[in-house]
């Protein structure tokens, strides 16, 4: 049973930065890890992933050349680096990991594909 833990998240102003952790207890070498956020009153949105070994990322057109995500794979541990922070960027934001074969860059932002999820950090954007 593979376990996400988020942390980073918090108050934040506009236009400041942050970065998110996402740090699992078991082997993900075969998991793609995502990133997806979910506002008040919105669906769960996916705005980025990172593969297992092939490095390849993906991002939503809403953060691409804000949000950039990288993994080191010795501590277990995916980050999500968030520039340029909007008032639109508050959510909760959860990781979650899933097989590396079923995701691709076509469907990473579904979120039946990931079969572990996080409990989220929540991300508030405020002046």
């Amino acid at each position: 049973q593979l376990q996400l833990v988020e942390s980073g998240g918090g108050l934040v102003q506009p236009g400041t930065s942050l970065r998110l952790s996402c740090t699992a207890s078991g082997f993900t070498g075969y998991h793609a890890i995502g990133w997806f956020r979910q506002a008040p009153g919105k669906e769960r949105e996916g705005v980025s992933c990172i593969g297992s070994s092939d490095g390849n990322s993906y991002y939503s057109d809403s953060v691409k050349g804000r949000f950039t995500i990288s993994r080191d794979n010795a501590k277990n541990t995916v980050y999500l680096q968030i520039n340029s922070l909007t008032p639109e960027d508050t959510a909760v934001y959860y990781c979650a990991a899933g097989w590396a074969h079923a995701i691709s860059s076509t469907s990473w932002t579904y979120p039946a594909l990931y079969n572990y999820w996080g409990q989220g950090t929540q991300v508030t954007v405020s002046s």
